[in-house]
């Protein structure tokens, strides 16, 4: 992919080669946060002949010099290379794979090594791979999982044997520890199997010019840390409650109590300063003593569900809040949908729409152009198919595409759940959310992911930020409740909304 940059980098004034320095030297420096507790200082290059191979050439020789005893096994890379040369220069050794027929040197570099850096192979490969190459992936291999203890394994930029286009994997492929992608993540370490490989994610900032059009092209972005924390809004010592905004929710049914209580204690966790639950009256007695800091809208109801004769009651309490979420848990009750049709065309509130919201809206002529101005629609496959008429496979195989489709269509923001969540506005810009777990596969997590962004909408941020924002949150905390628990299988959505806290703390550090 870099490769085919190379002129236009020159063209644009920053020399392809500086770009290489810049990524090996970023390169050396994450080995270097990585190796530093456990005083690690042997370090193995698996270096092909491509862009990929440049950069761990360049990071083995500043490793060298820093004193690392750093080896390098070259796969069809001519010893008489320059960056080979620096690396000789600055102390390193150099293997080439041709001359070890039986693997020995290999094994044993794999063997002394506590860092191995994986440059083989970079974008633009064709599996299944060529010979030559497979047999040195294999090999090492074999010999990692005979390892009592294993290096650490970066791949650089990606794992070789990686199509980062299609996310395809080849057989011989090494599972890494982490991958250090250079500029931009690739597309395909966002699919699976790929994604299975790629352990952890870093980004290396390579001094592409500020006018490199072909990053500035770019309207996708992955989402992490330092992007979330920055949306985050401020809270300021001389703070009150009105502050952060009033997140008015029209959620829950008899079936469905427990939704209700989920979207509103997210829109609190995540720093709301006010939550309005609108429930069917029923629901008050027991959700009440679940959640006390809430303020409640007590809903004419019929079997439990919302009815068509709620408007009123509801539209009495609009006036005080700053951002409008509903859908959760509502059912699909005809009435309820009366309600909904009506509501949607008089409130003038930042909107979110999630779960059963999504459904009725199907069957709300022009449903899109009714809703509040830039809503942020939140679906699984199934409600996108229910939205679309397009069936779950087709969303499935092309989620950016679908999510951007009709973000551009409707005029809204369309948070396309699911493994790597997409999050496109009308713009043409999209987010992707870098995880994929079935920690997140359980019922109500969705309605802690949509009262995450209806506490954000609250609290002043636009519609998009609060949805990359709430996504990645939401995310992470499931991540991290499974890593509690010790297993995804019993991550529930109550354990994700206790990890939203801990995530928070994080981002605020």
């Amino acid at each position: 992919m870099r490769g085919c940059k190379r002129s236009k980098a020159d063209a644009n004034g920053l020399p392809y080669a500086e770009m290489m320095e810049n990524a090996g030297r970023g390169l050396a420096e994450i080995v270097n946060e990585i190796a530093f507790d456990e005083e690690w200082g042997e370090v193995l290059g698996l270096v092909g002949s491509g862009n990929n191979g440049g950069d761990t050439l360049v990071a083995l020789t500043h490793l060298a010099e820093e004193g690392w005893h750093a080896g390098a096994y070259l796969v069809k890379r001519k010893k008489n290379d320059e960056y080979v040369a620096r690396l000789l220069a600055a102390g390193g050794e150099v293997t080439l794979a041709e001359d070890d027929g039986d693997f020995h040197t290999l094994t044993a570099h794999l063997e002394s090594a506590e860092i191995v850096l994986d440059g083989l192979l970079g974008t633009g490969i064709k599996l299944p791979l060529k010979a030559e190459v497979a047999a040195v992936l294999e090999h090492s291999l074999v010999v990692m999982e005979e390892m009592d203890e294993p290096p650490y394994i970066i791949a650089v930029d990606c794992p070789s044997g990686v199509d980062c286009d299609s996310g395809e994997v080849a057989l011989e492929c090494i599972p890494a520890d982490l991958t250090v992608t250079m500029a931009a993540v690739k597309q395909g370490l966002l699919k699976l199997p790929a994604f299975e490989f790629v352990g952890e994610l870093a980004l290396v900032d390579i001094g592409q010019p500020d006018d490199f059009a072909s990053f500035n092209e770019l309207k996708t972005e992955v989402a992490d840390d330092e992007l979330v924390a920055g949306l985050l809004p401020e809270r300021r010592l001389d703070s009150h409650k009105g502050t952060f905004g009033t997140a008015l929710i029209a959620a829950g049914s008899l079936n469905y109590t427990g939704a209700a209580l989920l979207a509103g204690t997210a829109a609190y966790r995540i720093g709301a300063g006010l939550v309005t639950l609108a429930v069917p009256e029923p629901l008050h007695a027991v959700l009440a003593g679940q959640l006390p800091e809430a303020t409640w809208v007590l809903l004419p109801h019929e079997a439990g569900f919302v009815s068509g004769k709620a408007t009123d009651t509801f539209l009495n309490h609009v006036h005080r809040a700053t951002a409008f979420l509903f859908g959760p848990g509502m059912g699909n009750h005809i009435p309820t949908r009366t309600f909904i049709e009506t509501v949607i065309s008089k409130v003038k509130l930042p909107t979110v729409v999630d779960a059963d919201g999504l459904r009725h809206l199907v069957q709300i002529e022009d449903w899109h152009e009714k809703l509040f101005p830039l809503a942020v629609l939140t679906p699984h496959a199934g409600e996108m198919s229910a939205l679309t008429g397009l069936s779950k496979e087709e969303i499935q195989e092309n989620r950016s595409e679908v999510a951007c489709k009709y973000a551009k269509e409707w005029g809204h923001v369309v948070v396309l759940k699911g493994a790597f969540t997409v999050i496109a506005s009308p713009t043409g810009q999209m987010t992707i959310i870098p995880v994929a777990s079935p920690a997140l596969a359980r019922a109500g997590t969705g309605d802690v992911l949509a009262g995450l962004i209806v506490g954000l909408r609250a609290q002043g941020l636009d519609a998009y930020d609060a949805a990359v924002a709430g996504a990645y949150i939401h995310a992470e905390a499931g991540l991290l409740a499974a890593e509690d628990l010790g297993t995804t299988a019993s991550v529930l959505a109550s354990d994700i909304l206790d990890s939203v806290v801990d995530i928070m703390s994080e981002l605020e550090d």
